[in-house]
C-alpha cells in the first residue's frame, strides 16, 4: 500500500545552460556531464554549485553519438558507449578537468598500453581517452562506487575492468584499466547492469539476476572452480520452474495464434541457483602474487510476466532503473551513498529495479529480502534511488516516494533497536508518495546530493499548450539570459536542476501536516511522524552530516521526532503502545518533561492510554535521577489510581516519588486495598506511615501479616528496602527502621532478594555496610555476617557457596585473632546453623575434648570459635582454598590445634594429625582415632598410633596415666583387628610382659572363638 500526501520536497529549479539538446547525461561529485544529441557530437561539463547553480567548465568531442555514459568519483573518470559508422566503442575520459583549465591537448591510448617516457611530462596537462577494445559490442555499463572498477555488459557476457593507478615517476601517477574477469552467461542479453562492492545486478526485459563475486583463497582456486562449474551446469532445476519453461528463455516461438505467458518467479538466497542460468568465470588478469580469484554466489532471481493488470495487457512491459544503494560504516559513524574520506566498510546494500507500474527495493548484503514495493499511479519511465527518497518520472510528472533504507540500516548497525532501549519505525511501514509534481514530457533523470537533474522534451502539441497561462508548480530560476517568448522559438526541451528542500524544512512540514490527524487519533499521524523520523535518520547517516551546518538542528530534530512518536504511542490506543518507552528514552526527555507534555494540570478525570502507563511504569521503576515535584508526584498517584491501581504500591516506592505526600498516598492505597489487597500494598502503607511518623499505624500494618508473608512482599517490591544513588545501592528509611526493630526480617528479606536475583551479592554487602555506617575494608558489621550465614542456609549455587564460606571463615578468624567481639548479638547460634544446613557440621567429640582444656585465649570469642570449627567439621568448604585464611590461628592454643588437625584430616593426612595431637594434647589422640580412623584408615591404629604411644611411654620412664590409658585403649583396638602373629610382631621387645599379656590373651581368645 502506498499512501499519498501533498508535501513539498522540491524547492527551486534552474535550467542548465546547454548549447545542444541532451541525449545522455550523468552527474557525480560536483559535476554534470551532458552528451549532445546534435550532429556535432560532444560532452558539455558543468560545475554544480550550491542551490543548483551550473557553471560551464568546458566541453570535449566524442567519437560519435553517446549511447550510454557513467561517471566514477573513484578515479574521477567518465566512461561512455559511443557509436560511429554503426560500430560501438567503449571509451574512458581521464583527466578531463584539464579541458576546463583551457588545455586542448588530448591523448588517445588503448587500455593497458605501456606509457612511453616521452609522454610522461605532457600527461599532467592533457586529457586522456582510454579506448577499450571488445570482441562484442558493449550494451550497458556501470562503475563501482567503492573502488572505481568498471563493469561492461555485452551479449552473453559481462566484462570487469579493474581501475589501476600506474606510478610513472615520483611526480606522475596515471589512471589505467585492466581487463580482469569475464562472466560468461549463456543466452542472456543484459539491458542494464549495476555494480557495487563485487555485487552485480543484471536485467533483461523481464528478468533480474543479482550476484556476488566472493574472493577465494588461491590454494583452493582449482577445487572451487570445479565444484562451482558442476553446481551451475549440472544441478537439476526444481520441476515447477522447469515446467514453466525458464530453461528455454532463448527459444523464439513463432506462434502467431498464441500468447505464451510464463508464471512469475522469485528465488532468494540459495534458491536463486535454481534459475538455471549457468555462469562461467574467465580470469583475464595477469598472473601475479596479488591475483584475485572469485566464485559466484547467487543472491536473487526474479522473472516477471507482461503486465496484464490493472492497466490491461502491455507488450512494452520492461524492467528499468536497476541500481545499488550502498551504506557504509566508517568507525562508529554511518555513511551513505559513495562519499567518505576514510576507508569504508560496507554495512548494508540495497538494490532497486522497476517495472512500468511497480518498483521493488531489496536488501541484498546480509539477508536477501524484499524491503518495499512501490505502486505507481501511471506508467513510469525511469527512477533514481537515494537514501531519503525514490524519485520516479512518468509521462507528465515527477513523483517523490519515501524509502525504508534507514530503517533497515538502523537494525543492521544497532542491536538495541526494537528493544525497550531504542526503537525505529519498521521496515514494513507503508511507503508514501510525498509529491506528484507536474512536468511536460519528462524523459530522463539522475541524482546528486540534494539535486535532481531532469530532462524534459515536449511534443509539438505540448509546445502549443505553453501559450496558455501556465500553472506554476515551482519557483523557476534560469541561469541563462536567453528568453523564450513564443512557441516557435522554443526548442521543446529543457534540462532542469531541481533542488530538494532541506531535511529540516521537510521534516517540519511533515510534523505540521501530522497535526491534522492528531485529534482524530488515527494511524496516519503515527505514519507521517515515522516518515519524518526516518527522513532525519537518513540525513544523520550521510557522510557530510558531521561537517554540516545543520548538524545541531538535525540532532535536535531527531530527539524531537522521538518525542513526537512517544506522544503518539502514549496518547493513541494502538497495539504498539509499548514503543512509547524507547522513543521517549531516545528523545532525552526526563519523566518530569514527559508528564508536563501529557498530563493535564486540571483535576478533571482524564483517561490515559496503555502506552503512557507502560512508559510511566517502567521509567518510574528504573530512573535513578530526577525526583518529581510534589505536584507531579501527586498527579502520578491520580493517574495510576484511575488507569492501573494494581501498580500504585510499586509506583509509590519509585525513587522519583520521594516527594509524594504520604497522607495522599495512604488515602489512595486504602481505596485500592478495599478492591485488591496485597502484602506489597500493606508494606507500602507501613512505609508511608514511617514517613508520617505514625508508629502506631506502622506496627498495625506490620503485624497484619506473618513474617514469611512480609518477606514475599519485599520480593514483590525491592524498592521498599533499597534504592540506587549514583550507581550505588543504599538502604531506604524502611530498611533503617527494620535494622533497629526487626533485624531478622531485614536479613531474611535481603536473602530472599538475592535468591530471586533482585540484588547482587556485592550490592548486598554495600547495602549492609551503608546501613551500619561501616566504611572499613576489613571490618564487617555483624548484620552483614548474619546475612552471609543466612544466605549459606538458603543458597544452592556452588560458586556462591564457596565464596560465602570463605567470607565467613575469614571474618571468624579475624575476630578470634583480634579478640574482637561483635557489636550486636548474632541472629543465629552455632546450633541454629548446624540444624539449618549441612555446611555447618556437628562438632567432633575430640574437638570438644580439646576445647574443654583450659586456655585463656579460648574464652574470648566462644561463638565465633564454635562456628569456625563447625564449618571445618562440615564437608562443604574447600580446605585448600581456606588454608591461607586460617593461617593467623595456626599457633592460637587449643583453637589453633583443632583447626590444624581438622585441616590435616580433611586433606587425608591422618598420621600428621596424630603427630600434632601427641605433641600438644596426647589425651585427645585416642578420641581422635576412634572418630576418624575407620574403614580404610584403621591401619593407622597399628602402623602409626601404637608405635608412637609405645615410644612415648618408653621415653617418659615414669608413670604417665594419660599415656598409659591411651596405650591400653589402642592395644585393645589393635588386638581386635589383627592376627595373633601380626599383633605380637608389633609389641616392643623390651616391653613389660605383664602389661602386654592381657591383650595377647584377648587376641588369642578372639581367634579361638572365631
Amino acid at each position: 500500500m502506498v499512501r499519498l500526501y501533498n508535501l513539498h520536497p522540491f524547492g527551486s529549479q534552474r535550467v542548465v545552460p546547454c548549447k545542444q539538446e541532451p541525449a545522455q547525461f550523468c552527474c557525480g561529485h560536483d559535476v554534470l556531464f551532458v552528451a549532445s544529441a546534435a550532429a556535432s557530437c560532444g560532452v558539455e561539463v558543468f560545475a554544480v554549485r550550491r542551490e543548483g547553480r551550473c557553471e560551464p567548465l568546458g566541453c570535449f568531442a566524442t567519437l560519435g553519438p553517446v549511447l550510454r555514459m557513467a561517471y566514477s568519483r573513484e578515479g574521477d573518470y567518465l566512461v561512455t558507449i559511443e557509436e560511429k559508422s554503426k560500430a560501438t566503442f567503449l571509451r574512458a575520459y581521464v583527466n578531463w578537468r584539464c579541458m576546463s583549465a583551457g588545455s586542448s591537448r588530448v591523448c588517445v591510448r588503448m587500455v593497458g598500453h605501456k606509457m612511453e617516457e616521452s609522454y610522461t611530462e605532457t600527461l599532467k596537462e592533457q586529457m586522456s581517452i582510454v579506448e577499450m577494445a571488445l570482441s562484442d559490442p558493449p550494451l550497458c555499463i556501470s562503475c563501482c562506487p567503492v573502488n572505481g572498477d568498471l563493469l561492461v555488459g555485452c551479449k552473453n557476457k559481462l566484462i570487469m575492468f579493474c581501475l589501476k593507478y600506474l606510478v610513472i615517476n615520483q611526480n606522475l601517477t596515471v589512471l589505467d584499466f585492466e581487463r580482469s574477469l569475464i562472466l560468461h552467461i549463456d543466452n542472456f542479453i543484459p539491458a542494464e547492469v549495476a555494480f557495487c562492492a563485487r555485487h552485480i545486478a543484471i536485467t533483461t526485459d523481464l528478468d533480474v539476476l543479482i550476484l556476488k563475486l566472493d574472493l577465494i583463497q588461491q590454494s583452493a582456486v582449482r577445487e572451487e572452480q570445479c565444484a562451482y562449474q558442476g553446481s551451475t551446469t549440472e544441478k537439476p532445476v526444481d520441476e515447477g520452474i522447469k515446467d514453466e519453461g525458464l530453461a528455454a528463455r532463448s527459444l523464439q516461438l513463432d506462434l502467431d495464434d498464441f500468447v505464451i505467458c510464463q508464471k512469475p518467479v522469485e528465488l532468494l538466497g540459495e534458491d536463486s541457483k535454481l534459475c538455471k542460468i549457468p555462469i562461467t568465470l574467465e580470469s583475464t588478469e595477469l598472473s601475479t602474487e596479488d591475483k584475485k580469484h572469485f566464485q559466484v554466489q547467487y543472491l536473487l532471481f526474479r522473472h516477471f510476466t507482461p503486465d496484464q493488470s490493472p492497466f490491461g495487457f502491455c507488450e512494452e512491459t520492461k524492467l528499468h532503473s536497476v541500481q545499488f544503494l550502498p551504506v557504509y560504516q566508517t568507525g562508529s559513524s554511518l555513511t551513505a551513498n559513495e562519499e567518505t574520506e576514510n576507508k569504508r566498510e560496507l554495512l548494508s546494500l540495497f538494490c532497486f529495479f522497476s517495472l512500468p507500474h511497480v518498483g521493488y527495493l531489496y536488501s541484498v548484503e546480509k539477508l536477501v529480502e524484499l524491503i518495499s514495493t512501490y505502486q505507481y499511479s501511471e506508467k513510469s519511465e525511469q527512477a533514481v534511488l537515494t537514501p531519503q527518497f525514490l524519485h520516479v518520472i512518468t509521462s507528465d510528472s515527477l513523483q517523490c516516494f519515501t524509502v525504508r533504507c534507514s530503517a533497515a540500516v538502523a537494525r543492521d548497525e544497532d542491536p538495541y533497536i526494537d528493544t525497550t532501549v531504542k526503537a525505529c519505525p519498521p521496515v514494513t511501514l507503508d511507503v508514501c508518495t510525498l509529491r506528484i509534481q507536474l512536468f511536460i514530457g519528462p524523459r530522463a533523470i539522475c541524482h546528486y546530493k540534494n539535486h535532481i537533474i531532469l530532462l524534459t522534451k515536449a511534443d509539438s502539441e505540448d509546445i502549443t499548450e505553453r501559450r496558455k497561462p501556465p500553472r506554476r508548480m515551482l519557483s523557476r530560476k534560469a541561469d541563462c539570459n536567453k528568453s523564450r517568448t513564443n512557441a516557435e522559438s522554443e526548442p521543446g526541451w529543457n534540462l532542469y536542476i531541481i533542488n530538494t528542500v532541506s531535511t529540516i524544512q521537510l521534516y517540519r512540514e511533515m510534523v505540521e501536516y501530522s497535526r491534522t490527524y492528531e485529534n482524530a487519533r488515527t494511524e496516519s499521524c503515527i505514519h507521517l511522524l515515522s516518515e519524518a523520523h526516518l527522513l532525519v535518520r537518513a540525513a544523520i547517516m550521510d557522510p557530510s552530516f558531521y561537517k554540516s551546518d545543520e548538524k545541531e538542528e538535525l540532532l535536535r530534530a531527531f530527539g524531537e521526532s522521538c518525542a513526537f512518536l512517544g506522544d503518539c504511542y502514549s496518547r493513541f490506543d494502538t497495539k504498539d503502545y509499548h514503543l512509547a518507552l524507547p522513543y521517549y528514552r531516545m528523545s532525552g526527555l526526563s519523566v518530569t518533561e514527559v508528564l508536563e507534555r501529557l498530563a493535564s494540570e486540571s483535576d478533571e478525570i482524564q483517561m490515559y492510554e496503555k502506552g503512557f502507563i507502560f512508559y510511566l511504569t517502567h521509567s518510574l521503576n528504573e530512573e535513578l535521577n530526577g525526583e518529581l515535584s510534589k505536584e507531579l508526584a501527586d498527579k502520578v498517584l491520580q493517574i495510576f489510581y484511575l488507569a492501573d491501581p494494581v501498580q500504585l504500591p510499586h509506583i509509590i516506592c519509585s525513587p522519583c516519588m520521594k516527594n509524594v505526600c504520604p497522607l495522599t498516598a495512604v488515602n489512595y492505597l486504602r481505596k485500592v486495598e478495599d478492591i485488591m489487597p496485597s502484602v506489597v500494598l500493606t508494606l507500602t502503607k507501613a512505609f508511608m506511615a514511617l514517613k508520617m511518623g505514625d508508629l502506631t499505624m506502622y506496627e498495625c500494618e506490620m503485624n497484619s501479616h506473618k513474617e514469611i508473608m512480609l518477606v514475599c512482599g519485599f520480593i514483590g517490591q525491592p524498592a521498599l528496602l533499597r534504592e540506587y544513588k549514583e550507581g550505588i545501592v543504599i538502604p531506604t528509611e524502611f530498611a533503617v527502621h527494620l535494622k533497629v526493630t526487626q533485624p531478622g526480617l531485614l536479613v531474611a528479606a535481603t536473602v530472599a532478594l538475592h535468591e530471586n536475583s533482585k540484588i547482587e551479592l556485592e550490592e548486598a554487602d554495600m547495602f549492609f555496610k551503608v546501613l551500619c555506617n561501616n566504611n572499613g575494608e576489613d571490618t564487617v558489621p555483624q548484620l552483614l555476617l548474619d546475612f552471609w550465614e543466612a544466605l549459606l542456609v538458603a543458597c544452592s549455587q556452588e560458586e556462591v557457596l564457596q565464596e560465602l564460606l570463605l567470607r565467613v571463615t575469614y571474618q571468624y578468624v579475624w575476630r578470634i585473632s583480634k579478640k574482637q567481639l561483635p557489636e550486636t548479638k548474632p541472629l543465629k547460634t552455632t546450633e541454629d546453623l548446624i540444624n539449618a544446613c549441612d555446611h555447618f557440621g556437628f562438632i567432633f567429640p575430640w574437638v570438644t575434648f580439646i576445647m574443654s582444656m583450659e586456655s585463656p585465649l579460648d574464652e574470648v570469642c566462644p561463638e565465633d570459635i564454635s562456628k569456625l570449627q563447625s564449618i571445618l567439621c562440615g564437608q562443604s568448604i574447600d580446605i585448600t582454598a581456606a588454608l591461607p585464611v586460617l593461617e593467623p590461628l595456626a599457633e592460637a592454643g587449643n583453637v589453633g590445634l583443632t583447626i590444624r588437625v581438622l585441616c590435616s584430616t580433611r586433606l587425608g593426612n591422618f598420621e600428621e594429625s596424630i603427630d600434632q595431637l601427641l605433641r600438644q594434647c596426647p589425651a585427645a589422640a585416642v578420641f581422635y582415632a576412634q572418630h576418624e580412623l575407620k574403614g580404610d584408615n584403621r591401619a593407622v591404629w597399628w602402623n602409626k598410633l601404637l608405635p608412637e604411644l609405645c615410644e612415648e611411654a618408653k621415653l617418659s620412664r615414669s608413670d604417665n596415666p594419660v599415656l598409659i590409658s591411651s596405650l591400653k585403649e589402642t592395644l585393645s583396638v589393635v588386638a581386635m583387628e589383627l592376627e595373633l602373629r601380626d599383633f605380637l610382631s608389633l609389641l616392643p621387645e623390651d616391653g613389660t610382659a605383664a602389661f602386654f599379656l592381657p591383650h595377647l590373651l584377648h587376641c588369642s581368645q578372639r581367634k579361638l572363638l572365631m
